[in-house]
C-alpha cells in the first residue's frame, strides 16, 4: 500500500514541481499546547446543517474548542462559509457560489437538504429534513433566528465567535485562480488582523502562499503538495505552517498513525486529523486517533467525541496551553504496527474502549475504514463510498411553525 501512495504521490510531486522550502515553525509553536481538540468540521455537519450559524453555536455549547469552516469568493468579491463551488447540496437552490452575492446567500435555506446523522440527503424519498424552512420561519428552533440557518460569510462567523479558534479553508472552483482569487480576499481581510487564534488551510499550496504574503502573521496548516512532499521525503515546510491536517487513511494507507505524529512533533509541528470519509466518524474510531496523540481531531459528530474524550478523561486544552499525557511524551514512542492497523498507545495495557453512545435510533455498528473514492485534492463533492454512519437524534426542541412564506 505504501508503495501505490509513494507512486501517486511521486507523480503529482513531478506534475507539479517540488514545494519551495521553508523553515520549521518558531519552538513554542502555541498549536502545540492546544492538545486534545475537538474541532468541529462545518461545525458538525452530522448533527447540524453545515456551515451554518445555528451549527456552530451548536457544536461550542456541547464543549467543541476550535470551528472549521470553508469559505467561497462570492459574485460581490466577499468570503461566503460554504463547503461547495455550488449551493446545490446544501440550499434550496441551485448555482455557483461566484455567481450571488452574499446578500442573496444569507437568504437562501441552508438546513433545506439536512438530515440528523446523514449531513445533507438528496436521494432517499423516506429522508426526513427536520430543519428544511427554518430559515424562513416555517421551523422553529427555540434560541435561534432563521438567520442562522441562512449561509454566513466569514465576517458573520468572525464577530459572532470573537473568542473561538477558527480554522479557515481556502476553497475554489476547480481552476487554480478561483483557489489565488479567494485566497487574495481572505489574505486582504485578515491582514491587519490580530487574532492569534486563527488557522487557514487549503488543498491548493499556491493559494496558501498568496495568502501569507498578504496576511503572514496569520498561522497556516500545509498545502496538500507540501504535506505530501514532508510524509514522503521530511522536506520542509512552508515558512507560515504550524500545523498538519491529514486524513485518516489515504489510498489505503493509515496516515494518521503515532509514529507520524511523533514525527510530526518533533519537527515542530501540531496535527490534526481529519475524517470526510477517510474513516468513520464514530466513537469506536474518535478512540483509536485520540490514542495517536494528535492535538485535534476535526468530527462531523461532536457531540460523540466530547463522550469519547469524557470517557477516556482526554486533558482539554486550558489557558496558557496543556502538556501532553504522559503517554504521550516523546520519549515513549509505540512499536510499529501494520499500517492498515489503528496504532495502539505506547503503554502495554489496552486502552479501555469508549463506549458507544445510546441513541433512541438505535446506532449502526461502526463499520471498518474506508478510503475514498477521491484523492484529498477532489474538494467540490463529497468522496463516494464514505461509510454508514449511525443517526443522530436531534435534540435542539425543533417545532413546526404555522408561518409559510
Amino acid at each position: 500500500m505504501r508503495t501505490a501512495l509513494v507512486a501517486s504521490a511521486t507523480a503529482l510531486l513531478l506534475a507539479c514541481g517540488t514545494t519551495a522550502a521553508g523553515s520549521a515553525p518558531e519552538p513554542d509553536n502555541p498549536w502545540l499546547g492546544q492538545r486534545v481538540m475537538n474541532m468541529a468540521h462545518s461545525g458538525g455537519e452530522d448533527e447540524a446543517p453545515m456551515n451554518t450559524m445555528y451549527a456552530f453555536e451548536r457544536a461550542e455549547e456541547l464543549g467543541a474548542d476550535m470551528l472549521e469552516l470553508d469559505v467561497q469568493l462570492t459574485a460581490d468579491g466577499d468570503l461566503a462559509v460554504i463547503h461547495d463551488a455550488t449551493v446545490d447540496d446544501s440550499t434550496d437552490h441551485t448555482g455557483r457560489v461566484a455567481d450571488f452575492t452574499m446578500e442573496q446567500l444569507r437568504a437562501m435555506d441552508a438546513a433545506h437538504w439536512f438530515v440528523p446523522g446523514r449531513s445533507t440527503v438528496h436521494d432517499d424519498p423516506d429522508a426526513e429534513h427536520p430543519l428544511r424552512g427554518a430559515r424562513y420561519g416555517d421551523v422553529t428552533v427555540s434560541g435561534h433566528e432563521p438567520s442562522d440557518f441562512g449561509v454566513p460569510s466569514l465576517q458573520d462567523v468572525l464577530e459572532r465567535f470573537p473568542d473561538t479558534p477558527v480554522n479557515i479553508e481556502i476553497k475554489g472552483s476547480g481552476t487554480p485562480q478561483s483557489f489565488l482569487a479567494a485566497a487574495e480576499a481572505l489574505g486582504s481581510r485578515l491582514a491587519d488582523s490580530d487574532r492569534t487564534d486563527l488557522i487557514v488551510g487549503s488543498f491548493d499550496d499556491a493559494a496558501l502562499a498568496r495568502f501569507h504574503e498578504l496576511a503572514p502573521q496569520v498561522d497556516m496548516s500545509a498545502g496538500q503538495q507540501a504535506m505530501i512532499s514532508y510524509y514522503l521525503t521530511d522536506a520542509p515546510l512552508p515558512d507560515g505552517v504550524v500545523a498538519l491536517q491529514v486524513p485518516i487513511t489515504y489510498s489505503g494507507l493509515r496516515v494518521v498513525t503515532r509514529d507520524f505524529v511523533d514525527r510530526a512533533h518533533e519537527d515542530g509541528y501540531a496535527v490534526h486529523a481529519w475524517f470526510s470519509g477517510s474513516a468513520p466518524d464514530d466513537a469506536r474510531t474518535y478512540g483509536e486517533v485520540v490514542e495517536t496523540c494528535v492535538d485535534a481531531l476535526m468530527p462531523a459528530r461532536p457531540s460523540v467525541l466530547e463522550e469519547v474524550f469524557a470517557d477516556l478523561g482526554t486533558e482539554r486544552p486550558t489557558p496558557g496551553g496543556t502538556p501532553p499525557r504522559s503517554e504521550c511524551a516523546l520519549d515513549q514512542p509505540t512499536e510499529p504496527t501494520d499500517p492498515g492497523e489503528p496504532t495502539e498507545p505506547g503503554e502495554p495495557t489496552e486502552p479501555t474502549e469508549p463506549t458507544e453512545p445510546t441513541d433512541p435510533g438505535g446506532p449502526a455498528e461502526p463499520t471498518a475504514p474506508a478510503p475514498p473514492s477521491t484523492g484529498p485534492g477532489d474538494d467540490t463533492t463529497t468522496p463516494a463510498g464514505e461509510p454508514e454512519r449511525p443517526r443522530v437524534v436531534q435534540t435542539d426542541g425543533i417545532s413546526a411553525a404555522p408561518a409559510a412564506r
